[in-house]
């Protein structure tokens, strides 16, 4: 439920975004908002049917299908990864993202994700305790729950952009053609300000959303651990952590801002949560 947070908050700006497109829609083909806004929500469903996430989304990140020998060596790990947590092979797609970064995620409802540095660099064990954690978010609906909140950013994002960029032009107007008049150069800054003001309250909302997606993402995170510490992959994905905490790359946020920006909490305190929550497993 908690991942459904970023979701709730976005919901509100969504409705006011899609209420501005709608209005000129509505002059010319007089579609009621209801069933303007239920259009623009069945069309993101498009995004978790499993062909799209492969042909789409995987394009959209900059993911492409695994070489031969990156499929030689994910799959083994995957396999293992899959038969613990008693999924079929083929419910989930796995792409490779070409990037000099130790990392992996997974999107969507079907779409996992692995750099090329992770699966250069990893052993088997450890590319599979990272493989479970990103199955976990997938069983957790952690992915469904993002996919949905970046879909209803959308609208919000572009009136946003909308309003900064007409913003700058009525500044540029003002400047250019009203300088020699009072009143159209206090008009302008009028036009001006009320852009800005409209820009920055979809601005505000997405910012306000994407805190609390944070939020819920740390969340998440530990969430998805613990699952991977349940279906027998703690230790791999705690060595994993290990590698990445040595890099300096998931240090600790500092300032206060830092740590509301932050999409992931610190390997360190992953791996301690991790061994932990191994030790009472044992335990029990």
């Amino acid at each position: 439920m908690v991942a459904l947070a970023p979701v709730v908050t976005l919901i509100p700006i969504n409705l006011l975004a899609l209420a501005v497109f709608w209005l000129p829609l509505d002059l010319i083909w007089r579609v009621s908002f209801p069933v303007f806004s239920l259009c623009y929500a069945l069309a993101g469903l498009m995004l978790f049917i499993r062909p799209v996430q492969s042909l789409v989304l995987a394009r959209l990140l900059g993911a492409r299908r695994p070489t031969t020998s990156e499929r030689a060596r994910l799959e083994t790990a995957w396999r293992s990864v899959l038969q613990a947590a008693r999924m079929p092979p083929r419910r989930y797609v796995l792409a490779v993202l070409p990037a000099d970064e130790l990392n992996a995620f997974a999107c969507g409802g079907h779409l996992v994700v692995v750099t090329t540095l992770a699966i250069e660099i990893l052993p088997r064990d450890e590319l599979a305790g990272v493989l479970a954690h990103e199955l976990s978010h997938h069983l957790g609906f952690h992915t469904a729950a993002l996919t949905i909140a970046q879909w209803l950013s959308i609208p919000v994002l572009v009136l946003a952009r909308i309003g900064f960029f007409l913003q700058n032009v009525a500044r540029a107007a003002t400047s250019s053609y009203a300088s020699h008049s009072a009143a159209l150069t206090a008009l302008g800054r009028i036009v001006s300000t009320a852009l800005t003001a409209v820009s920055w309250v979809f601005l505000s909302g997405l910012l306000a959303a994407n805190s609390v997606a944070n939020l819920a993402g740390r969340g998440s995170e530990f969430q998805a651990d613990q699952r991977a510490v349940t279906l027998g992959f703690g230790g791999e994905l705690s060595s994993a952590l290990r590698r990445v905490a040595a890099t300096g790359s998931s240090n600790r946020p500092m300032s206060w801002r830092d740590r509301l920006a932050a999409t992931h909490p610190p390997a360190r305190t992953r791996i301690a949560r991790i061994d932990a929550n191994r030790r009472a497993q044992r335990v029990r």
